[in-house]
């Protein structure tokens, strides 16, 4: 079996293949963040990496062993039925925030795979949805991460893998997977206002920012879904030993479902934002299970 992961970050997709029990010959993956490649490298020296997927030729694709299955998921704003009709008679491409997008229905065309997977998020306008189901032609699923995760994290998955169900609950909790050791620098100084328990969120820190930067969870609460970190006081908080922290990167880990230590070696505002761009991998694994080989 063969796959061809776009825009494959630190191959999450490996990840729940590797969960999921499939054996497979070649993982090939488009990715330009030279810590993300690093990252999946470490972890499956075997990777071979294609760099740009803008830059994937057909005489690139034409290379390859045959792709059995196509994975990714990319920002999709702004999306044109237009758009999508060029890609499918090779008229090249238009568009901006989207245009990743694009590159995956082209690079679709020209592989055909066996199977194929699209995520997204669940909170994108219904037209943009309604597009993308058009072009890659499945109604999409959504699943939400809080099914095998202590994180809510509500995604659309676009496959034609079959029998695709919603996960069985684990019930799991911040208190499942919060350290109870850590660094000092994980605890925040500030004052902050304590709701209660009972409360979501429990605690409101005094910080500057947005009202979602100021939001602490309870440990008998779920984590609201983990994003990349790009800015001060991004991270998920959490409300343990009476006081006020930022989730560890070992904690990002454990929410997305990868495996602890995955990510080691790298500053924690990279290890944020490579974690928080990728998939809960439990998730995609549950998909993979359908796979026919």
């Amino acid at each position: 079996m063969n796959i061809l992961s776009l825009f494959d970050g630190i191959s999450c997709g490996q990840i729940a293949l590797n969960h999921a029990g499939i054996e497979y010959d070649n993982y090939y993956a488009s990715e330009i963040n030279d810590k993300s490649i690093s990252v999946t490298q470490r972890n499956y020296s075997d990777t071979v990496q294609l760099g740009d997927v803008s830059k994937i030729s057909k005489k690139d694709i034409s290379e390859l062993n045959k792709i059995d299955l196509l994975i990714g998921g990319s920002p999709c704003q702004n999306l044109s039925r237009t758009v999508i009709n060029n890609v499918k008679h090779n008229q090249g491409l238009k568009g901006d925030k989207s245009q990743l997008f694009y590159e995956y229905v082209r690079i679709l065309e020209l592989t055909k795979p066996k199977y194929f997977l699209f995520e997204n998020v669940e909170s994108m306008k219904s037209e943009d949805r309604d597009v993308i189901t058009e072009a890659l032609n499945v109604d999409p699923i959504m699943i939400n991460s809080s099914l095998v995760s202590a994180q809510y994290r509500k995604r659309y998955y676009w496959t034609n893998i079959p029998n695709v169900t919603q996960p069985e609950d684990k019930k799991l909790l911040l208190k499942d997977i919060v350290l109870s050791e850590f660094d000092d620098k994980y605890w925040y100084n500030q004052d902050f206002t304590y709701h209660g328990e009972e409360k979501r969120p429990v605690a409101t820190l005094h910080i500057n920012g947005h009202d979602i930067l100021k939001r602490v969870y309870g440990l008998n609460q779920k984590s609201p879904s983990l994003t990349g970190c790009r800015g001060g006081n991004h991270q998920k908080k959490v409300y343990q030993y009476g006081k006020c922290r930022k989730l560890t990167p070992l904690e990002y880990e454990r929410l997305q479902t990868v495996p602890e230590g995955y990510t080691e070696g790298f500053a924690d505002t990279h290890r944020y934002n490579m974690l928080g761009d990728g998939w809960t991998c439990s998730v995609i694994s549950h998909i993979f299970k359908g796979l026919k080989l």
